[in-house]
């Protein structure tokens, strides 16, 4: 962390204001001149750690120049992370939520920070004994389905979401996201937009739903114990299995493709064990019946295709900032052959 930051120093977020703005709302809870430093950037919102030399802190915010407010809503950030304290999912302890936008310049909140290792790298998950790696992707399922497992109303989320037609309204919602970045032709994706609309299967059973479930966006212990999951930032109510197959396309979709922009150092081919191991986890576990799984697969594939054909738009429309965005393109139909041949499988 350095040592004496400044508005300048970190981007987004000015260390005296938010300062003066806990001492009014928190007396106490800040010993010191704040420092911090930035730790995630880009489109995505930022995040921040801060300290005052005894205690750190988390502060989330928008990214900056963000248009649309509701993709980067903190406040239900910090509605999700406040209910699910005390249960089973582990989660970071919120401490505040700031909707004046004349403290940092936009909406924040502020949560405890909690140590951690998050695995965002083949390096980093290599380094693991195989048995680590295996302990920890069934934890990762078991933390999956205590999520799955709680009741919204119980812990005051029962109106955080509208589960009824939740499937349907998630593939007209990526079709849009891809008529909005249609530049080119690009082999079945039409085809399997189409079949999944066609061959939505009924919810069993409506619960939170994370949104992003994967390895990368959670805190792991050095016992393999997940100590926070992060990134509630598409939370909502819905079909619990929606998480479960965009997890298994993280975790097997991405096989043996060297520059992968989203999954990275997971899988089979790094010693994790294959997903049908994490299924049957789940499973066994929460008792839902995954007879269906297919079609939420095929749904994570098609999703993931469309996130990175927006991307790819952005990229040849000079819309992007930075390196490593060439080559998405490339994985965009390979992704919707996988999809297809999923739903193939199923019929």
């Amino acid at each position: 962390m350095t040592d004496h930051a400044s508005a300048a120093d970190l981007p987004g977020l000015d260390p005296t204001r938010l300062h003066e703005y806990l001492d009014k709302q928190r007396p106490g809870l800040v010993q010191g001149p704040l420092t911090g430093e930035l730790i995630q950037g880009g489109r995505s919102n930022l995040t921040y750690v801060v300290g005052d030399g005894t205690n750190r802190w988390v502060v989330r915010r928008p990214p900056l120049g963000h248009v649309l407010a509701t993709a980067h809503d903190m406040s239900r950030e910090y509605r999700v992370m406040t209910a699910l304290d005390g249960t089973d999912v582990p989660v970071p302890r919120t401490e505040l939520l700031c909707d004046d936008e004349d403290v940092i310049g936009a909406p924040f909140y502020v949560m405890d920070f909690v140590s951690g290792t998050v695995f965002r790298s083949a390096e980093q998950t290599e380094s693991l004994e195989l048995a680590r790696r295996k302990s920890l992707a069934l934890r990762l399922m078991d933390v999956l389905a205590d999520l799955h497992a709680l009741d919204p109303a119980e812990i005051g989320l029962g109106d955080f979401g509208r589960p009824d037609g939740f499937l349907e309204r998630q593939v007209r919602r990526w079709g849009k996201q891809l008529e909005a970045s249609h530049s080119r032709e690009i082999p079945g994706i039409g085809e399997l937009r189409e079949q999944l609309a066609t061959r939505v299967p009924t919810t069993r059973r409506a619960a939170i739903v994370h949104g992003d479930y994967r390895l990368d966006n959670v805190l792991v212990g050095d016992d393999e114990h997940i100590r926070a999951v992060l990134d509630w930032e598409m939370a909502t109510l819905g079909d619990p299995l929606t998480d479960l197959g965009l997890l298994v396309v993280y975790w097997e979709g991405f096989n043996g493709i060297e520059q992968n922009p989203i999954a990275k150092g997971i899988g089979p081919e790094y010693g994790f064990p294959p997903a049908r191991e994490l299924l049957e986890r789940y499973t066994r576990r929460s008792g839902i019946d995954l007879s269906e799984m297919d079609w939420y697969i095929a749904f994570g594939f098609f999703k993931i295709a469309v996130i990175l054909e927006g991307i790819h738009y952005r990229y040849v429309h000079n819309q992007t900032v930075g390196e490593g965005f060439d080559h998405v393109g490339a994985l965009v139909a390979p992704l919707v052959e996988q999809g297809l041949a999923t739903l193939k499988e199923a019929s």
